[in-house]
C-alpha cells in the first residue's frame, strides 16, 4: 500500500487499520508519516524499556492514559523533575494509571511531584517498592481521585501512612496491602471508616486480628476480600463477616492457621451470592458439612482447596453440588484418586481450570476422563503426576483444543510421542516440561511447528534438548517471552545464536549450561533488547567479556544471577 493511497484514507479508517496491525505497528509507523501521526494521537498505553528514551516518548505520545515504568528501576527524583520541567509535560493531563512497581529509586519528593502533576490519576501501583514508608504514603494521598492503589511489599508503611491515604483518597475502590507488615488493626479500622466505597481489599500476611474483620464487615460495597496468611484471625473474625459485606463475591482465607470449617460455614451461610472460595492450606480436611453447605452457592464458580485432605465421597459431592464450577484447585490434596476425579468431572463439565499438582495417584484413566468431560479446559496442572503416559496426552490433544496452559513438570511418562499428540493444542501459550528427561529435540520440534502462540516454556533439566531443538523452537515460537533452559547441557553457543532471534524475550534461565561461553551470551545481549531477568549461575565458561556485553547491550536487566568460584572461596551471588 503506497503512502499516497494512505493519504486518501480518513483518520477514522487509519485508526482502524492501525488497530488491525497489532504487534506489527512499528514497521508501518517507521515508513508512513500518516500512521505515525495517528498513533501519536491515539496511543493510550506506554511501557518504557529504556529510561533515556522516556522524555522523547512522552513528548511524542502525549495523549496516553497509562504509563508503565516498572522496567525502569533507575528512575529517581531527578529524572521526574526533568520530565516535569522540560518540554510541555502535556502527557500528565490525561494520565489515569501509573505503574511504578519495583521503581525503588524514586523517593517521596519525586513521587509527590509526579502525583500532583496528574490531576485525573485514578490508579497507582507502587508494589515491591520495599523502601517505601509513611512519607511515600503521604505523597500518594495527594491524589484525591485515586480509586485503585497497590502497595504490596511497601515494608515501611505503618498505620500513620495508611491513615493519610484513607483521609486523602476517600474514593478508593481497590486497595492491596499485602506484606505491609507494620499495619495493624488500628489502621484497618480507620481505613474502613473513611473509604466506604472499597470493593477490593487485600490484607494478606498482615499482623491483624479478628478485630480488623469486625471493621471490614462494615464495608457495604466490598466484593473481594483477600486475607492470605493472616495467622491471628480465627473463626470469630469470620463470624463478623457473616452478617456484613452484603455484596461479597470472593474470599481468600488460604494459610490462615486458626480458621476452621465452622468459620467458613458462617461466611457461606451469610453470602449465598459467593462466586469464589479460596481455603488452601488452612483446613486439615474438607468436612462433609462444609461441602454440603456449598450446595446453597448457586453462583459459585471457583474453589481452591490446595493441601486439604479429601475423599472420593467429597469429590463426588462437589461434582453433584457445584456443577457451575469453572475452576477447581486440588494442588497437593491428599486422597485424590481416579475414582474421585471421575465422579467429580462427570458433574463439573464446565471446568476451564483444573489444578492437580502432586496428586500422584491419578493415572491415564482419570486424565482421559477429564479430557472427554471437560473440552473447554484452558489450564491443566499435572506436575508430579508421574503415573501418566503419552496415552492420556493423546486424549488431551484430541479433545482439549482450547488448552492454553499445561504443566507437566516431573511427569516421567512424557516423551516425544506425547509432545506430538500434545502439539494438536495449537492455542498453547504456557507449557512446563521441567524434569521430563525423555523428551528430545524431536518432540520440541513438534511443539514449535504447531504452537506459534507460545510465550512461556520451561525445559528445566530436559537433558536431551540441544541446539537443533532450539533452532526449531525459535523458528516456530517467535512470541516467547520466558524460557527456562537450566541444566540442558547439550546446548552450546550455537543454541544461543538461535535464542538471539527471540526479540520479545524478557526472562531467560541458563543455569548450569557448561558449554556456553561469552560468545553466545553476547549474541543474546545484542539482540534480546527486552531481557530483564537472566540466570547464569554455574555457567563456568562465561568470562568478563560476556558480562561486559550484558552491561553494554542489556540496559533493561533488573536481575542477573551469576556465580564465581575463585581460589576455592565461597560463591558470591550478584
Amino acid at each position: 500500500m503506497s503512502e499516497s493511497l494512505l493519504c486518501l484514507l480518513t483518520e477514522d479508517l487509519l485508526i482502524r487499520l492501525l488497530q488491525k496491525l497489532g504487534s506489527h505497528r512499528k514497521p508501518f509507523r517507521l515508513v508512513c508519516k500518516d500512521f505515525l501521526r495517528v498513533e501519536s494521537a491515539t496511543r493510550k498505553t506506554l511501557r518504557i524499556l529504556r529510561i533515556e528514551f522516556l522524555l522523547g516518548l512522552l513528548e511524542k505520545f502525549c495523549n496516553i492514559e497509562t504509563l508503565d515504568l516498572s522496567l525502569c528501576p533507575r528512575i529517581d527524583d531527578g529524572v521526574v523533575s526533568v520530565l516535569l520541567t522540560q518540554g510541555s509535560a502535556s502527557w500528565t493531563r490525561g494520565l489515569r494509571r501509573l505503574v511504578l512497581s519495583r521503581a525503588t529509586g524514586l523517593g517521596h519528593l519525586g513521587l509527590e511531584m509526579l502525583i500532583r502533576a496528574c490531576p485525573v490519576l485514578e490508579a497507582v501501583d507502587v508494589s515491591h517498592c520495599w523502601g517505601y514508608g509513611d512519607r511515600e504514603a503521604a505523597a500518594l494521598s495527594c491524589a484525591p481521585s485515586l480509586r485503585e492503589l497497590n502497595m504490596d511489599k511497601c515494608l515501611g508503611v505503618t498505620d500513620i501512612g495508611l491513615a493519610k491515604i484513607a483521609v486523602g483518597c476517600g474514593q478508593l475502590e481497590r486497595l492491596s496491602l499485602k506484606w505491609c507488615f507494620e499495619i495493624s488493626d488500628l489502621g484497618i479500622d480507620l481505613l474502613c471508616k473513611k473509604c466506604l466505597d472499597l470493593k477490593f481489599l487485600d490484607v494478606s500476611y498482615l499482623k491483624v486480628t479478628s478485630e480488623s474483620l469486625r471493621s471490614i464487615a462494615s464495608l457495604l460495597k466490598l466484593e473481594v476480600f483477600v486475607m492470605v496468611g493472616c495467622s491471628l484471625v480465627d473463626d470469630v473474625g469470620l463470624r463478623f463477616l457473616e452478617k456484613g459485606c452484603p455484596l461479597l463475591k470472593a474470599i481468600d482465607v488460604s494459610r490462615c492457621d486458626c480458621v476452621s470449617s465452622s468459620g467458613l460455614i458462617s461466611v457461606i451461610s451469610g453470602h449465598e451470592g459467593l462466586e469464589q472460595l479460596d481455603a488452601g492450606y488452612c483446613l486439615s480436611e474438607l468436612s462433609a458439612p462444609l461441602v454440603k453447605c456449598l450446595e446453597n452457592l448457586k453462583q459459585l464458580r471457583i474453589i481452591r482447596i490446595d493441601g486439604v485432605r479429601v475423599s472420593d465421597f467429597i469429590l463426588q459431592t462437589i461434582g453433584t453440588n457445584c456443577q457451575s464450577l469453572v475452576e477447581l484447585g486440588l494442588s497437593k490434596c491428599v486422597g485424590v484418586t481416579n475414582k474421585g476425579i471421575m465422579q467429580l468431572v462427570s458433574g463439573c463439565r464446565n471446568l476451564k481450570i483444573l489444578d492437580l499438582t502432586c496428586c500422584r495417584f491419578i493415572t491415564n484413566a482419570a486424565i482421559s476422563i477429564i479430557a472427554n468431560c471437560c473440552p473447554d479446559l484452558v489450564c491443566l496442572k499435572l506436575e508430579s503426576c508421574d503415573m501418566m503416559t503419552e496415552n492420556c496426552l493423546y486424549q488431551l490433544g484430541l479433545n482439549c483444543l482450547l488448552l492454553e496452559e499445561l504443566d507437566l513438570t516431573d511427569c516421567s511418562g512424557v516423551d516425544d510421542l506425547a509432545l506430538r499428540y500434545l502439539s494438536r493444542c495449537s492455542e498453547l501459550v504456557r507449557l512446563k516440561l521441567g524434569l521430563c528427561t525423555n523428551i528430545s529435540d524431536i518432540g520440541l520440534a513438534h511443539i514449535a511447528c504447531n504452537c506459534p502462540k507460545m510465550t512461556e516454556l520451561d525445559l528445566y533439566r530436559c537433558v536431551r534438548i540441544g541446539d537443533d531443538g532450539l533452532a526449531a523452537l525459535t523458528s516456530g515460537c517467535k512470541r516467547l517471552t520466558k524460557l527456562n533452559l537450566s541444566y540442558c547441557n547439550r546446548i552450546t553457543d550455537r543454541g544461543m545464536e538461535y535464542i538471539s532471534n527471540l526479540g520479545e524475550l524478557s526472562d531467560l534461565e541458563l543455569r548450569g549450561l557448561s558449554n556456553i561461553t561469552s560468545i553466545g551470551i553476547k549474541a543474546v545481549a545484542v539482540s534480546c533488547k527486552r531481557l530483564a531477568d537472566l540466570d547464569l549461575k554455574h555457567c563456568e565458561k562465561i568470562d568478563d567479556s560476556g558480562f561486559w556485553a550484558l552491561a553494554y547491550y542489556s540496559q533493561n536487566l533488573r536481575q542477573k544471577c551469576q556465580q564465581y568460584t575463585l581460589f576455592n572461596t565461597l560463591p558470591l551471588i550478584g
